[in-house]
């Protein structure tokens, strides 16, 4: 029975960067034809539909040779062949195919004892889409050479069909094959560096790039450009909250300076009280008086107190009911982060910043979903003016961009470094400059846990090596971290 594709949870990877992993010990054809489906809505996200067919091809050709590559590799310590050697290699590969065809079902049960996989991982990083096959044995020397003397060939081919007639050997698996490839990637425009095959911790991985077609780019841009404007068209930060920034970063300011010149806003008291002894912010005790609320709260804590309180007045109430979702996820990632630097990072440092860096990772989002619906209005008419397919809006206010978006209002508010970069690279920690690292894989990995609790990421999705940093390896562990955040969420709030 083929494999049932979730359209929501691959859309969600698509329009988040989030990697999207599929593995399989023995590839089916309905694997194949899940792949394909995987492809297409990817595809569709970034409009480009019409490139399904060729890619499915590179997919498949890719994602056949790996599991190949794995089928010699039993098929060699079955027969007590040495790969190494060129002799046993050469004597081993005038049976391979012919034998391991007439019992291919025992062949792959071998591999599945042997827990040899193929990967195959999705992911959209801005405007490109990037399909790796993986398979858990390092390609030999010589296939490697074997598939780059394809590449070389294929240069000199102009058509498929000059490629048919000269290429005549495809006993190997980067045969014909890999040259077909080659030359429908250039049939695309792509050049030779959008195809790539190398080695990684144990792994072979063949890499494919997709950029967007140039119409689209050129539709992004224009956009984009026009999404500027808007920015630079939303109010200032409010004055007051810029006078408090200034006293708080003045060396010479004293703690009532500062307690005075909150007190003579009412409302600012009013609302900075409430803030400070929310369960979000999780102090010890209930604070009455702003005195009390700058020594316990500390003034780089007060200070990401007051970007995330003079955001929430210029985007508006949480009346709406998307922006009331959007609100609740930032304040649930707001928490998780907040406890996974406390508990895992044991980093104090770094607290206030992965907490409102957390309730502000999403602006760009809520922006378009604020109580500033006319620029919503605005953007939509444009589309419609210059023929900018709705796809596109899609793809710029709920999708991959909205962090991009996001990075670029909290500069237009002159928002700290770190919180730029947490609101910017949320998505993609590892383009992070070094500095605000830390911060910003908290933030994305609790944006992560949070959205695996409402079941739109799987554990595959999670980048391995920031998880590490906080002590988890396994699924299970995972679980248990998300299922106590949840419940201890649950009852501060």
């Amino acid at each position: 029975m083929p494999l049932e594709v979730e359209v929501n949870k691959v859309v969600h990877a698509a329009r988040n960067s989030i990697p999207l992993t599929i593995k399989s010990f023995t590839l089916p054809h309905d694997t194949e034809i899940y792949l394909e489906k995987v492809l297409g809505v990817f595809l569709q996200e970034m409009g480009q539909e019409k490139l399904l067919d060729p890619l499915a091809y590179c997919l498949r050709e890719l994602a056949v040779n790996a599991k190949k590559a794995n089928t010699k590799r039993v098929y060699f310590k079955e027969k007590a062949l040495d790969l190494y050697d060129d002799a046993q290699y050469r004597l081993g590969m005038e049976s391979f195919k012919k034998e391991t065809l007439d019992n291919i079902d025992y062949w792959l049960k071998l591999q599945k004892e042997a827990n040899l996989y193929v990967k195959v991982i999705f992911q959209k990083k801005d405007r490109d889409l990037h399909i790796y096959v993986c398979n858990n044995v390092e390609i030999l020397q010589k296939e490697l050479i074997r598939v780059y003397d394809r590449i070389a060939r294929s240069r000199a081919f102009t058509s498929l069909e000059e490629a048919l007639s000269t290429v005549l050997d495809d006993s190997e698996g980067a045969g014909l094959g890999i040259v077909i490839l080659v030359l429908m990637l250039k049939k695309l425009g792509l050049d030779e560096d959008s195809f790539d095959i190398d080695t990684e911790n144990g792994e072979t991985v063949a890499r494919i790039t997709v950029p967007t077609a140039q119409v689209k780019l050129e539709s992004l841009d224009i956009l984009s450009a026009k999404i500027v404007e808007e920015i630079d068209g939303l109010p200032n930060f409010p004055e007051n909250i810029v006078f408090l920034q200034q006293i708080l970063s003045d060396p010479d300011s004293e703690i009532q300076d500062m307690a005075r010149q909150i007190s003579m806003d009412p409302a600012l008291t009013a609302d900075l009280l409430k803030l400070v002894n929310s369960a979000q912010f999780m102090l010890p005790k209930r604070v009455d008086n702003i005195v009390e609320a700058v020594k316990l709260v500390g003034t780089r804590g007060l200070k990401n107190l007051l970007y995330s309180y003079g955001t929430q007045k210029i985007l508006g109430s949480r009346e709406d009911a998307k922006q009331k979702e959007l609100w609740s996820h930032s304040y649930r990632t707001a928490f998780y982060a907040y406890s996974l630097a406390k508990h895992f990072l044991r980093n104090k440092s770094v607290l206030d910043d992965v907490y409102v860096g957390g309730i502000l990772h999403d602006m760009g989002k809520i922006i378009f979903s604020s109580v500033h619906p006319q620029l919503i209005e605005k953007i939509i008419r444009f589309c419609k003016e210059k023929n900018i397919p709705t796809q596109t809006f899609e793809d710029m206010t709920g999708g991959l961009n909205h962090s991009r978006i996001g990075g670029m209002i909290a500069e237009k508010w002159n928002f700290p470094e770190g919180l730029v970069h947490s609101i910017r690279y949320h998505h993609e920690p590892h383009d992070a400059p070094p500095p605000s690292r830390s911060i910003v894989n908290t933030v994305y990995l609790a944006n992560f846990f949070a959205n695996f609790g409402d079941r739109m990421v799987s554990f595959e999705q999670i980048d391995k090596a920031i998880l590490a940093d906080f002590r988890m390896q396994t699924e299970e562990q995972v679980v248990a971290v998300i299922d106590r955040l949840s419940k201890a969420f649950e009852r501060e709030t």
